[in-house]
């Protein structure tokens, strides 16, 4: 038998060739049995990793029932958060606040799958007047809010859930806030208005660095380009004595263009079409996936109605169905 040396405590660590993984993490072996630090720490490690698997099978149970819609993205979300991903990427996979994530992610620990519920009666419904003078004098402190920070604001800070919207109008009434229509500027006049979204992108990237890089995820850039025949008249080098004519029939005729840049290696990959619809992104993405044996796609595109469509929609639920969120085949990302 192979003799071990000993340390200066009396133990032997041996370090395992996985350190990550959770069966193999660390083995110790103590040869005086002087190692009664390390076990307390060990125990505290498997009841937690416990405790989390737990709430992990519960919130999937309570999802495959399928309660009502609003209930089950509640349950994702705190899903999501136990199984490791950070609060950013939860925000641009489902579309939520951040605030929602904490408010969601507390009610789950002080209530349980109960917290999640609509109508849950486990918190307050009033503002004390110290905590109303408060909330007034917050309202002050930005030119314009939208109703989720208040209602996260009250929920967070003091445990206050309003049944009816009309108490949260209620407030903003009494500090001078007032409900307004905005109108549309362009996005250049206002040059920090897009870092935000920038730096979502830049989170989601960062995050999945390593599998962009190993090549198990493909990042593509798709837009489309839509040519007029019209778009032909121009100015062209020939023979003074020469008239240059190009057969147009209909100038409003046009020819369509779906394109995608990959992120990582600079790749093109065109595909005309004669318009662009529902029918033809279905199409188009299934030829992105034929292009990317293996691959799983992260797609950046923009709002385009027939990217929202109920059809794409219904195409990438299907394409998607029973896989863990972060094994999607194609995710899209709207910029």
């Amino acid at each position: 038998m192979k003799k071990k040396r000993e340390n200066t405590e009396g133990c032997t660590s041996v370090r395992a060739d996985n350190e990550k993984s959770a069966s193999t993490n660390r083995s110790t072996a103590c040869g005086s049995g002087n190692c009664d630090a390390i076990r307390p720490w060990r125990l505290r490690f498997a009841q937690s990793h416990e405790t989390t698997q737990r709430a992990i099978a519960k919130l999937q149970e309570f999802i495959a029932l399928r309660p009502n819609a609003r209930e089950v993205r509640k349950a994702l979300v705190v899903k999501l958060v136990y199984q490791g991903y950070l609060y950013e990427e939860i925000q641009t996979i489902l579309d939520v606040s951040l605030g929602s994530i904490t408010g969601w992610k507390q009610a789950y620990e002080r209530d349980g799958i109960d917290g999640l519920r609509l109508n849950h009666k486990g918190r307050k419904s009033y503002l004390g007047s110290e905590q109303r003078e408060k909330v007034l004098s917050w309202l002050q402190t930005k030119d314009y809010w939208e109703l989720g920070e208040l209602e996260y604001k009250l929920a967070f800070e003091y445990d206050v859930v309003y049944e009816s919207k009309q108490s949260y109008y209620d407030l903003f009434e009494a500090a001078g806030i007032s409900a307004e229509v905005n109108h549309k500027i362009k996005p250049q006049s206002r040059p920090g208005c897009c870092c935000s979204k920038k730096k979502e992108i830049e989170t989601l990237l960062a995050n999945h660095r390593s599998e962009i890089e190993t090549g198990k995820l493909r990042v593509l850039l798709i837009d489309q380009c839509h040519l007029m025949w019209g778009d032909l008249s121009g100015y062209v080098w020939g023979k003074t004595d020469l008239e240059i004519a190009v057969p147009v029939v209909n100038e409003r005729d046009k020819q369509t263009y779906y394109g995608a840049v990959d992120y990582l290696e600079r790749e093109l990959l065109l595909k005309a079409y004669d318009a662009g619809n529902s029918e033809n992104t279905i199409d188009y993405l299934r030829y992105l996936l034929t292009q990317s044996p293996n691959q799983r796609l992260l797609i950046f595109w923009d709002g385009a109605s027939y990217h929202r469509s109920k059809a794409v929609r219904g195409f990438l639920d299907e394409l998607n169905q029973g896989l863990p969120t972060d094994q999607w085949k194609i995710h899209c990302y709207k910029v």
